[in-house]
């Protein structure tokens, strides 16, 4: 039952998610090439509360059915925390350590963990510095995707060097597909007349809107997201193996199992 209960509350978290991300298409927002940091501004503050709800949810659920407890929850604290600082460490590019643990922790302890380690990260490293605005849920939400995400691949401790490349790919893919999905917060409410072939605009279609954001995210983005890419694929192949061996080994300390008596 509780693991139906997360399976619920993850999928309404990344369906409200997705929702939010692409609503401005069906119901189409006005649109100028200066409004992309004011995108949101109405709604975002109500997604936030929604998601914060959310992230409570989870771990209430999983505190009332005992699939985490207190020490998990002290681990996923600290683990929080760390990651926020991590948003802080400088890098080239679109480089950001960020990532890293939302997707070896989502490995390791499974979606619900990965999620809330991703979407609350976010938050903290946002009040320390990294800028709060109406990018800020969005942010979240895409970050807890990974986390969660991560808890889908196969288990492979018994192959370790396959595990690690394997990991290190996913999170070479991931980093571009977390700037190709934080595009979408503002793309559909920016438009350029001069460069339309960029731009979405109402009733152009499904395949020209496609079109349209490859042409705009190669332009703009591919080259960011390639350091940020790179960075999560360097940090998973030098530190992936330790870093699993240590979330292991808390995991064991901290979660047990009560087994009956036979005979």
């Amino acid at each position: 039952m509780s693991k139906f209960l997360n399976a619920v509350i993850l999928a309404v978290a990344s369906l409200v998610g997705v929702a939010a991300f692409l609503y401005p298409f069906f119901v189409p927002q006005p649109s100028s090439a200066t409004l992309g940091a004011l995108s949101h501004a109405a709604d975002a503050p109500f997604l936030f509360i929604v998601l914060i709800a959310i992230c409570l949810g989870a771990i209430l659920t999983n505190l009332q059915s005992r699939q985490i407890n207190s020490k998990m929850i002290a681990v996923l604290a600290i683990l929080t925390a760390v990651n926020a600082v991590l948003r802080a460490v400088p890098g080239p590019a679109g480089f950001a350590a960020v990532f890293f643990l939302p997707i070896l922790v989502g490995y390791c302890y499974g979606a619900t963990f990965g999620f809330l380690l991703g979407a609350l990260s976010l938050l903290v490293s946002a009040f320390m510095g990294a800028g709060v605005g109406p990018w800020l849920p969005f942010q979240m939400f895409a970050t807890g995707w990974i986390g969660m995400a991560s808890a889908w691949l196969p288990k492979m401790r018994r192959w370790p060097r396959l595990e690690v490349l394997v990991l290190t790919g996913w999170g070479l893919a991931w980093g571009f597909a977390f700037g190709a999905a934080m595009n979408l917060w503002f793309w559909p409410f920016t438009f350029d007349p001069t460069q339309t072939a960029l731009y979405w605009q109402p009733g152009i279609g499904a395949i020209e809107t496609l079109k349209r954001y490859i042409a705009f995210y190669v332009i703009t983005s591919f080259w960011w997201d390639l350091g940020r890419a790179a960075g999560n694929a360097l940090l998973l192949l030098l530190f992936g193996a330790p870093i699993l061996r240590l979330l292991r080994r808390f995991q064991a300390r901290f979660q047990f199992r009560v087994q009956p008596l036979i005979g």
